[in-house]
């Protein structure tokens, strides 16, 4: 199975009893087959298939026995048809090269830099099969190397939300794809964030260091923790660039590179992402009571209709010519246009909180 059915298997999506399912992987336990805990059985059979996941997938309904749910405590015994279903069919990703326009800031014979424009998926999946940024890449180099993995995400050491814009680096072979992920393991990467934030950030500069985990209520939200058990470190440090008594633009440096980091760590904080649809910063967070506010956001939210996040700087050693390389974005037109409407307003009415 793909590492994205894994995924799903854990996480799960929201059905109905009735809906109809698609079987993702079958096996028949042989004769000589012990008894044993499904769980352990499948385990021993998924590449990358972890008991976390397998249990979550059984308390969903998604591990059948003999075309039954079984919890993952069933007992696996000669002659049992073990199967895992999942509410849509089973779909083998076909990368197929299509003419998308790139803007591609640096390209030597070994990598490539582009700068991401808002609403592209980086790579394809459930949901986004084409039209996705290695979608175009195919087309532009003809051929990506891959990392051994069931993931369709060829070239790609890294990757940022599909409303996030900014900085990637591709490679073009494997031995710098394998160098670049080695550099992104070790935190030796250099990546700082720009970020609107809703409300009057308290301090400065300071260090986010909260444990981030998917939500029990919803499995494809991020949220923050202080229970190292349940959560995977996270590290953000972050500077305060401007203020605008409701919101605050605020720059921000990794230290590890988590799912929706930035995203999380701020909505932790209580000042959740501008126009961050999937952490409700498309709703008006402050300065409510202030009918002239509301108008004014209202109208930025359309001159900026997604999260307010920019990748805006990449800085690595070049896997061949082991040469120091900085790159720079300055901030997509949306983005500047939604910082430059909160500074006219914040001098036209003084807004504080």
């Amino acid at each position: 199975m793909s590492e994205q059915e894994l995924e799903e298997l854990e996480f799960g999506q929201e059905h109905e009893p009735d809906d109809e399912f698609f079987e993702h992987y079958k096996v028949v336990a042989d004769k000589g087959q012990n008894p044993l805990r499904v769980d352990k059985f499948l385990m021993n059979r998924l590449l990358n298939a972890t008991r976390n996941r397998i249990q979550n997938a059984a308390k969903q309904g998604f591990v059948r026995v003999n075309q039954s749910p079984v919890k993952s405590n069933y007992k696996v015994k000669a002659g049992d048809e073990v199967t895992l279903v999942l509410p849509h069919p089973p779909r083998n990703i076909e990368l197929i090269p299509q003419d998308i326009p790139l803007d591609i800031v640096f390209e030597d014979e070994y990598l490539l830099i582009v700068n991401k424009q808002p609403g592209m998926v980086v790579h394809p999946g459930y949901g986004n099969y084409t039209g996705t940024l290695v979608n175009g890449l195919l087309h532009h180099f003809g051929h990506l190397p891959q990392i051994e993995s069931d993931l369709p995400r060829p070239g790609l050491a890294h990757r940022i939300d599909k409303d996030t814009t900014g900085l990637l680096v591709i490679a073009k072979d494997e031995d710098v794809l394998s160098h670049l992920a080695n550099q992104f393991f070790h935190h030796s990467i250099e990546r700082e964030y720009h970020a609107l934030v809703w409300g009057n950030v308290q301090e400065d500069q300071g260090t986010i260091d909260v444990y981030l985990m998917r939500s029990p209520q919803d499995r494809k939200v991020i949220i923050g923790t202080m229970d190292a058990e349940k959560g995977k470190r996270a590290i953000t440090h972050y500077n305060v660039k401007e203020r605008y008594g409701f919101a605050t633009y605020v720059t921000c440096k990794l230290e590890t590179g988590r799912t929706h980091q930035i995203r999380a760590h701020f909505k932790y904080l209580g000042h959740t992402l501008f126009n961050d649809a999937f952490y409700g910063g498309d709703k008006i967070l402050a300065g409510t009571g202030i009918n002239r506010f509301k108008t004014f956001v209202e109208n930025t939210f359309k001159v900026m209709p997604r999260q307010a996040l920019h990748a805006a700087k990449l800085g690595f050693e070049h896997p061949v010519t082991k040469q120091d390389m900085l790159f720079e974005q300055p901030l997509p037109n949306d983005f500047a246009e939604a910082l430059d409407r909160f500074r006219k307003f914040n001098a036209n009415y003084g807004m504080t909180q």
